[in-house]
């Protein structure tokens, strides 16, 4: 019955609920009647006399339900709106019999029968919405499908959640974990609230695998402090924006979101310098090297709202170009013009920059994936440097106002192709930085972003979505981590206060175990890791190795000699150059092992120039 009820048209749900309505309403009028005179014959007597009323009121109350929208609103979501909706139909319908009586004789009939009903009839149809909206709705009892869900925060939009998740048929709340301990053991809508140390606990009594934090309130750090700790359980983690992106003061559920593994491993962010984000950008021309990639593709976004003159987008994949370029051109304002190329064609990178008189160049092309460059050394080598040489060498001659080399901490004494062509691309920039008055040359050092081309997050997340293994390479492996945008941020602020061949080193605040990153993406994820302590869980985490050419620990600096900038979180690195006559060296000797595909000579090259640079590397 409750599904054949469910299922109906709208039409005839409001029929029927119409009709329901009449039966409550001659019900309280005839209840009216017997109260007032409390003898059945008298009662019926005047029921008799005034069996007008009996028509009148039921359809002049029924018609201010109409006109005041009751049998528009959906009764899943009746609240209490309806009680003010009710009460004005039946007042109006009560003033509207006190003046037709006016015009009749009072002493065939009790005025105080029509007070009477007003209250009974407010009273019931208030109770028979609410009765209907339990037995089709919030009967969680029929609910045999329905998730059992956490709520972290009995606030304000901890009970707004709750409430909106009542009136679903996907989750049933059944409890609120909060830190108040003036909360903790009582009822919030209905809801008992649970401190946090109960909430082990609760997941293994209630079959808990989903939880939302409902405390928009809180700042950056003490959210990140709570998403830590639940990090630690098995539960999928939902959660609400920040108070500043709650419109109206109202919670929906449309404003969940899943927590996601930077809301965890991130730390409190620095706000930008504004003067240091534009000071090369605003009302300049920018090119983008690299433009598809993920560090690529967020440069574009940030440096379109710095209101630049036109933006260049250049890469050598057709997809990832596509892309970003149409995602920038879908709102108007900057010109933005993709170009498909390569940056080893030096003459299409010359000729690219002096036909769009170019002011200011972020390089982030480059291939990055340490075990790809691997298995690829002479294709890696000759992108990663002489793209780099070729773009460094066009913007000298083309007095490029400013260039910033995007580079990573592998290229600290690397134990890998990847890192050590970076450390010749850094050398590169630094020797055209001599005695060039011109260019500014600068480069960004930095560790791993999360969820970027080839980073370990992307690799995890399909793996636990396929129910696993994870794979990790090494028990004590650690990486510093963090996200594109703060990244980006900080590479355009660090290009404003280059001098002229400056290290620039982000603060990258602590490393991360690469296996405690494992098992929080699989606890976000609902589930349970395979250990010694969960034999029965659900993800198998293998360990597969080091890889050819992987450290265990990266570093960020080469040396001690260091010093912090105007930003809190960039610092510059004082490192030894290469002149620019061995350069010049080193860039002919990679072309012409290009030329003869041979792989040996490169690396030779690499050992040459490469201080600290080896082949060799520990398996632990």
């Amino acid at each position: 019955m409750k599904a054949n009820f469910l299922n109906l048209d709208r039409f005839f749900k409001k029929l029927l609920m119409i009709l329901s309505d009449q039966i409550v309403l001659l019900f309280s009028l005839l209840l009216a009647f017997f109260l007032r005179f409390g003898d059945l014959n008298q009662s019926l007597y005047y029921i008799n006399l005034n069996w007008w009323l009996f028509l009148i009121i039921p359809l002049i109350t029924t018609v201010f339900f109409i006109r005041f929208g009751l049998y528009r609103a959906i009764l899943k979501y009746v609240g209490t709106r309806l009680v003010f909706t009710s009460f004005k139909a039946t007042t109006f319908s009560y003033l509207i019999i006190i003046l037709i009586l006016f015009f009749y004789d009072p002493s065939q009939f009790p005025r105080s029968i029509l007070l009477t009903f007003w209250f009974i009839s407010n009273v019931l149809l208030i109770i028979s919405r609410f009765i209907f909206k339990g037995v089709l709705y919030s009967w969680d009892s029929f609910q045999i499908n329905r998730k059992n869900i956490l709520v972290y925060g009995a606030g304000k939009a901890g009970v707004q959640i709750s409430e909106s998740l009542k009136k679903t048929n996907d989750y049933k709340v059944v409890g609120f974990i909060d830190d108040d301990t003036e909360k903790v053991s009582t009822l919030v809508n209905s809801i008992e609230v649970y401190d946090f140390k109960s909430l082990n606990s609760i997941i293994q009594d209630q079959n808990v695998k989903s939880l939302i934090l409902a405390i928009p309130s809180a700042k950056q750090n003490e959210r990140q402090a709570i998403l830590k700790k639940l990090s630690r359980f098995p539960l999928e983690v939902k959660s609400l924006p920040n108070l500043d992106d709650i419109e109206n003061d109202l919670i929906t559920l449309e404003q969940i979101k899943f927590v996601e593994v930077d809301d965890i491993l991130g730390r409190e962010v620095v706000l930008p310098k504004e003067e240091l984000l534009k000071k090369n950008i605003e009302g300049r021309n920018i090119l983008i090297t690299g433009a598809g990639g993920s560090i690529g593709s967020e440069l574009s976004r940030q440096i379109k709202t710095l209101n630049p003159s036109l933006i260049i987008l250049l890469d050598n994949s057709e997809f990832n170009l596509y892309n970003i370029h149409h995602e920038l051109t879908i709102s108007n304002g900057v010109d933005v013009i993709p170009i498909l190329s390569t940056v080893t064609n030096y003459h299409q990178v010359y000729n690219l920059i002096k036909k769009y008189k170019i002011h200011t160049i972020y390089h982030a092309a480059a291939y990055k994936h340490v075990p790809m460059v691997e298995l690829n050394v002479v294709s890696g080598v000759y992108n990663n440097v002489i793209g780099t040489y070729n773009v460094t060498k066009a913007a000298k001659e083309l007095k490029v106002a400013n260039m910033v080399l995007i580079s990573t901490d592998k290229a600290v004494r690397p134990t890998n192709v990847m890192g050590a062509s970076k450390r010749l691309s850094e050398f590169i920039l630094q020797a055209f930085a001599e005695n060039n008055i011109y260019t500014c040359f600068s480069m960004v050092r930095f560790g791993n972003v999360i969820d970027s081309a080839g980073s370990v997050v992307p690799l995890f997340r399909k793996q636990i979505k396929h129910g696993g293994p994870v794979t990790v390479t090494h028990r004590n492996i650690t990486r510093y981590f963090m996200s594109i945008p703060e990244a980006v941020q900080l590479v355009l602020q660090s290009g404003s206060m280059a001098k002229g061949g400056d290290v620039f080193v982000l603060d990258m605040g602590e490393p991360i175990k690469i296996l405690d990153l494992a098992y929080r993406m699989i606890h976000l994820s609902g589930l349970q890791p395979i250990d010694n302590e969960h034999p029965d869980g659900d993800i198998e985490v293998n360990f597969t190795g080091l890889r050819p050419g992987e450290k265990l620990y990266e570093e960020l600096l080469i040396g001690d000699n260091v010093i912090q900038s105007k930003h809190p979180r960039i610092m510059q690195a004082r490192e030894e150059k290469l002149s620019l006559e061995k350069v010049e060296e080193f860039i002919e000797k990679i072309k012409k092992s290009r030329d003869l595909q041979d792989e040996s000579s490169i690396k030779s090259v690499l050992l040459d120039y490469v201080k600290g640079y080896s082949t060799e590397f520990e398996y632990k």
